[in-house]
C-alpha cells in the first residue's frame, strides 16, 4: 500500500521553469546559479516521488534533497537498503534525458546500492525539456 502521494511543495510551473533554465544553460556550457539548481533538483525529486510513490528506494542529491520512492518493503530506520546517490548536475541530466543511468553509474557519478535501486522505469522524468 502506497498511501497518498506526497504533497507538492513546489509549484509545477516554478519547477519546470527552473529545470528548463538549468537544461538550457547546461546545453550551452554555462554555469547555473545555485538557487536555480536547488529548485530544479527539489522539483524533480518531488516529481519522482509523485510518479513512483513508495518508500523502498531513497534517492539522494546532496546538498539539495532526498526522496523515498518506489513501491516495496518500507524502510523505517537507519540507512535504507536501496540507495541511489549522485550530484545535482548528474541528477538533472538524468531527469531531462541528457544522461543515461548506465553511463552515470559506469563512471562513478551515480552510486547505487540495493537490489531494488533501479530507476530505469522512471527516468527521464522530463525528456521534453528544452535545452
Amino acid at each position: 500500500m502506497t498511501g497518498m502521494p506526497p504533497r507538492r511543495r513546489i509549484l509545477v510551473a516554478d519547477g519546470r521553469a527552473a529545470l528548463t533554465s538549468w537544461a538550457t544553460a547546461e546545453r550551452a556550457g554555462e554555469a547555473v546559479d545555485r538557487p536555480t539548481t536547488a529548485l530544479a533538483v527539489r522539483f524533480t525529486l518531488e516529481e519522482l516521488g509523485v510518479r513512483a510513490p513508495g518508500r523502498s528506494v531513497e534517492v539522494r542529491v546532496p546538498p539539495f534533497g532526498v526522496v523515498q520512492c518506489v513501491e516495496g518493503l518500507q524502510h523505517r530506520r537507519g540507512t535504507p537498503p536501496n540507495v541511489i546517490e549522485t550530484d545535482a548536475a548528474t541528477w538533472l541530466a538524468l531527469a531531462v534525458g541528457h544522461e543515461s543511468l548506465t553511463d552515470a553509474a559506469g563512471d562513478g557519478r551515480l552510486r547505487v546500492s540495493g537490489t531494488r535501486a533501479d530507476l530505469t522505469a522512471y527516468l527521464p522524468l522530463f525528456p521534453d525539456t528544452e535545452g
